[in-house]
């Protein structure tokens, strides 16, 4: 048959009367055979709807839909025919076209059924040269192609020799570890090009302040003045704006506009200002994408209250007020009338001098996608994400899913060809984020705004596609195409990919609400969490439970029991809204009540139901469970214990039957690619939902735990000592596995460790791992308290610790062992006393006298600490320790008024202080040392004092090591609390002095005991 069709085409070919030939997929190696060229079996075919090629005379690249499993040889093309398109991974032929009859052919499908619409311009072409062929005209296709695809670039980069970046600044809500992580990949981009690097960054805490990465670092404010006297002195020729967040973003645009970069020559690289400006300012925004046929929701800019009063009565209400130039929505809400809209209005003026008023469109999807451009117009997506919480909330403070799981292919297609469409309009070149407003009933769309910088998505994005999103938009901002530069992840495909997913991603927000007294709990337009966790899983279920628990250590899962069925929550979330809506399906609301009540789609509802429904289930049958249900139970993402409190057994009963029934998690891999073709990252996640491991386990690993998500009192100053232990490893020879589900930390970049798994930091998970990949040990003391708290239970199943044992970290963390301990050694303290009742509670602060320090067990950042006055002070301060300290002592001693507080970071081996770091506190004591401000090397110290704080260090290195509080009063030191782990002195420390004595010395330490244990 085929034998047939190549002959007849080559009868037209020969024919005397020229028609004009477009071969699709087949029609491609029909029309090649015919033409003499020979076709191959591929080894493994290209198969998906993300495969790019190269078009041959412009460079330039597309995503394509393919699949085949045979090729054309270019090597037999004739003389009279050339190449037209080239696969840019494997590089297959994928077209060809005659030199100068109308004859061309491709391998991949540009009607895009189903798949990417970037190359249906080749109908276009082909219609025109029939139309032309019509007439009489002759056309030369190739021409014509060319013609078409080709591109000029706007600006010509000029590639400079010296570059400045902007970082971010301290964290704060809506711009936190994200900026560490993207800054850090820059550096790296542009240290491969052998170019000069200076970065301004107050961050001390941070990674891309560390030695080693910026040629230099400069510690000054992210203002106007501070960067011209840094680019007066050295002089870049170019500089980067979007790397640094809104920060780095608002600061370039003051220094464009006041014509410092001018002054000084300054390029600015990648996105320019101008088109920062027409993303941002949202009136210039609405009128440049309305040029292009698209449209943003109904809005307004105005600039006072009379204004916002009179857009509102024309667009209508409901409607949502936003500040222009804002971080994290700042300054935004929902107003439903006149009065609601003054106070909101009357706020958010407080923030800028131009405000939003857009039409509220409550309720519809929230979908976006991260984009790639080059100065080229090669242009790709690289991840689309929907948001579990219908529109309304901020996609900071909302659960987002990667990739979309609700939008059908049409509607996935559809804002895929706007967003670049909208890209390219706006000439950004980088990366940058769209959003998306999304009607559940229709394909009726508008755009919510596009981000032309990277972003809290971009980071996410990076982390669940293992794309470089960070590293590709620097090498952009050079001026490199976007096929030229190779995926350092993968190592194997082009940049200008986009990536498969055969696993499902969901980031969820975390809050630290509880440590605020009157603040509003609920979640809106303006965002309030403080961190944010990834989790992976081959089904839904299994990621959203993961991620559950990864925001919450004390949480076991969708558990319904947390907290009553309450419709205003499920109407007004709060940051409770997930286990009130568990609660709520197991009281019997249905999918459709919950659906009318929350907006969240019925997909997910119906998901979010099947968990319930296996927990009623476990529940019903108790001990009695079988391995199938326990199977199905672990395939949905229970863990170990929150099975165990369903069957009212233990965790370890749980595990001891899974293991006994060989019900062991498969370790997979983000490979960019779904396993369609060979291609391989050390990105890891566990699961169920398989029956294979990916690779392969040879042990000799050094497995390190991270501090998992950024909260009040552990941030990117742990990251920093995470980074730095693997640095530190890697320099002494040594593999090492991450384990971390943070997205924003450079610790979980693809080329900080030997193997990283995206995992939770508990006690099944670590254990897991440990079990599967047989490493050398365990290190703990970089991960701060997360990390700590599961010391004692990996110990007891003899788990390899490495470097403080977990009796010594129990001995520092138990606030009833560490005081006893301190006596016992004789070292001075306030008077304590354990918890054991509240008369005794009473009895001992009356005979002490208030104020008395109420002090928990295993907690963070002084998590229910607090200072009571009075005995009414005392009942509910002890009642909230106790909740947070369940299963440890909580220990109330006498506070000292008017005290100096002091920090010593301090490094022993057998007793003996080997590097000692003293911080004073500016406040007095009572005010905790994260929110403190601390001088280094103290100024109001006597040699005296400090010689008894060395002493009263020595004595507790004898016991244990690491970080301690110490209190001297009235030349008399006293003990406050201790912490063995590194902690945020560690990394201040460093950046203050230049030497990172405490990670390596610290793990020099901890590596030396380990080798003496084997040589026993």
């Amino acid at each position: 048959m085929c034998r047939e069709a190549v002959e007849n085409i080559q009868r037209v070919m020969n024919g005397s009367k020229v028609k004009p030939i477009f071969g699709i997929c087949m029609g491609h190696q029909l029309l090649s055979t015919a033409a003499g060229c020979s076709t191959y079996k591929m080894s493994y075919g290209n198969r998906g709807h993300n495969l790019p090629c190269v078009h041959f005379d412009t460079g330039r690249c597309f995503m394509t839909s393919q699949n085949h499993g045979y090729a054309v040889d270019a090597k037999t093309i004739p003389e009279n025919w050339n190449i037209l398109f080239t696969n840019a991974n494997d590089e297959t032929n994928e077209g060809i076209v005659h030199k100068k009859l109308p004859y061309f052919s491709v391998q991949f499908h540009p009607e895009h059924t189903a798949g990417p619409e970037d190359t249906e311009m080749l109908f276009d072409v082909f219609l025109n040269t029939v139309k032309q062929y019509m007439k009489g005209n002759q056309v030369v296709v190739r021409d014509e192609l060319t013609k078409a695809l080709k591109y000029e670039p706007v600006f010509k980069v000029t590639r400079p020799k010296k570059v400045l970046i902007l970082g971010s600044g301290g964290l704060s809500i809506g711009q936190a570890g994200e900026f560490d992580y993207s800054g850090s990949q820059a550096i790296k981009a542009l240290r491969e090009e052998q170019i000069q690097i200076v970065l301004i960054n107050p961050n001390i805490a941070t990674v891309q302040t560390s030695k080693g990465l910026a040629d230099k670092v400069y510690f000054l404010p992210l203002t106007k003045n501070y960067v011209e006297q840094v680019i007066k002195s050295e002089r870049p020729q170019g500089v980067l704006l979007s790397f640094g967040g809104q920060t780095a973003l608002n600061c370039g645009i003051e220094c464009e506009k006041s014509g410092v970069f001018k002054k000084y020559g300054v390029q600015i690289l990648g996105t320019s200002v101008n088109t920062i400006i027409e993303t941002e300012d949202r009136k210039i925004f609405a009128e440049r994408v309305s040029e292009i046929g698209e449209q943003v929701a109904p809005s307004a800019a105005v600039y006072s209250v009379k204004e916002a009063l009179e857009a509102a009565e024309k667009i209508g209400y409901p409607v949502m007020a936003r500040a222009a130039f804002a971080l994290g929505g700042l300054g935004s809400g929902f107003a439903n009338n006149k009065e609601e809209l003054t106070a909101l209005a009357q706020q958010s003026f407080g923030y800028s001098n131009q405000l939003i008023i857009d039409k509220s469109l409550k309720g519809w999807k929230e979908v976006e996608y991260e984009v790639v451009r080059d100065a080229y117009n090669n242009c790709i997506t690289v991840c689309n994400m929907e948001n579990v919480d219908p529109l309304g909330i901020h996609t900071g403070e909302s659960i987002v899913v990667a990739p979309s799981q609700t939008l059908s292919n049409r509607e996935y297609n559809m804002l895929r060809t706007t967003a670049i469409k909208v890209i390219r309009h706006f000439g950004i070149v980088g990366e940058c984020n769209i959003q998306y407003a999304l009607n559940p009933y229709s394909e009726e769309y508008f755009i919510i705004e596009v981000n032309a910088r990277l972003s809290r998505s971009s980071a996410l994005a990076s982390k669940a596609t293992g794309y470089p999103l960070a590293y590709v938009a620097a090498k952009l901002s050079l001026g490199i195409p976007l096929p030229d530069i190779k995926n350092s992840v993968t190592g194997v495909t082009t940049a200008c990919f986009e990536p498969s997913l055969d696993y499902c991603v969901i980031k969820m927000p975390r809050w630290d609400l509880a440590k605020f007294i009157r603040v509003s709990k609920n979640i809106g337009s303006s965002m309030k969490s403080v961190g944010e966790v990834m989790s992976i899983g081959r089904k839904f279920e299994e990621a959203f439970q993961k991620a559950l628990r990864m925001v919450d250590g004390n949480v076991n899962g969708f558990d319904p029991e947390l907290y009553p069925v309450n419709d205003d929550v499920l109407r007004r979330p709060t940051d409770k809204r997930m286990f009130v809506l568990a609660a709520a399906l197991e009281a019997g609301y249905s999918i459709e009540k919950l659906y009318d009540l929350t907006k969240i789609d019925r997909w997910f509802l119906q998901k979010l139901k099947n968990i319930i429904d296996m927990d009623g289930a476990m529940k019903k049958l108790g001990n009695k469970l079988p391995i199938e249900m326990l199977r199905e139970a672990k395939c949905i993402g229970f863990s170990d214990k929150q099975i165990a409190n369903c069957i009212k057994s233990t965790e370890l009963a749980v595990r001891n039957s899974r293991e006994e029934n060989n019900l062991l998690p498969f370790i997979k891999q983000i490979d960019t690619v779904a396993g369609e073709w060979p291609a391989s990252t050390n990105y890891l996640y566990m699961t169920y939902n398989a029956n294979t491991h990916d690779i392969q386990f040879p042990g000799q690993h050094t497995m390190v735990i991270g501090s998992g998500v950024y909260r009040i009192g552990s941030s990117v100053e742990f990251d920093w000592c995470a980074v730095g232990c693997l640095r530190e490893l890697r320099k002494l020879g040594r593999k090492t596995i991450m384990v971390n589900y943070n997205p924003e930390t450079v610790s979980t970049d693809y080329d900080m460790c030997d193997r990283l798994y995206f995992e939770e930091i508990s006690f099944e998970s670590v254990m897991d791992i440990y079990n599967i990949e047989n490493p050398d040990g365990i290190i703990l003391a970089m991960g701060g308290q997360i990390a700590n708290n599961i010391a004692m239970d990996l110990h007891r199943q003899k788990a390899r610790i490495l470097g403080t044992s977990p009796d010594s970290i129990d001995s520092a963390e138990n606030r009833f062992k560490f005081s006893r301990m301190l006596d016992r050694k004789g070292i001075l303290q306030p008077r304590w006393k354990e918890l054991t009742n509240i008369k005794a509670a009473i009895e001992f602060c009356e005979e002490v006298g208030y104020p008395c320090l109420v002090r928990p067990s295993y907690v963070l950042s002084g998590a229910a600490m607090n200072v009571a006055y009075s005995n009414q002070d005392l009942e509910a301060y002890l009642n909230a320790a106790a909740a947070v300290s369940k299963e440890y002592p909580v220990v109330i001693s006498k506070f000292i008024l008017e005290a100096k507080e002091i920090d010593v970071d301090a490094v022993a081996h057998d007793g003996v202080l080997l590097c000692l770091a003293v911080s004073e506190h500016v406040e007095n004591a009572g005010v905790h040392s994260g929110d403190a401000t601390l001088v280094t090397p103290p100024q109001d110290i006597n040699n005296e004092t400090l010689e008894k704080i060395r002493g009263i260090a020595k004595d507790v290195a004898e016991l244990l090591d690491h970080k301690m509080e110490m209190l001297p009063s009235i030349r008399t030191l006293q003990k406050l609390g201790y912490k063995l782990y590194a902690s945020m002195g560690t990394g201040d420390f460093y950046a203050e002095h230049g030497v990172d004595v405490s990670i390596k010395l610290s793990l020099n330490i901890i590596l030396f005991f380990y080798q003496n244990d084997l040589n026993d």
